[in-house]
C-alpha cells in the first residue's frame, strides 16, 4: 500500500494519505473535498534508492526500472 501525496484545491491543504492504489479518491481530512494527487517530491525505488526516471505520475509512466 503506497504513501502518496495529495493537494486540495478547494482549501490548498498538502497531505499524505496511506492508499490500497495509486488511483483511488482520496478526501481532505480538513474540507471532505476530492484531493488531487501531488508529484512534487522526489521519487524512491523500491530498494530505497532515488529513482532517476520517475516521473511520479503512475498514469504516464512507462513502469519503475
Amino acid at each position: 500500500m503506497p504513501l502518496l501525496q495529495y493537494v486540495c484545491k478547494n482549501c490548498k491543504k498538502s497531505f499524505e494519505e496511506l492508499v490500497k492504489k495509486f488511483d483511488d479518491e482520496v478526501k481532505c481530512p480538513d474540507c471532505g473535498k476530492t484531493a488531487e494527487r501531488s508529484y512534487c517530491g522526489q521519487m524512491f525505488s523500491s530498494t530505497g534508492k532515488q529513482s532517476r526516471k520517475c516521473s511520479g505520475n503512475c498514469k504516464t509512466c512507462s513502469g519503475c526500472k
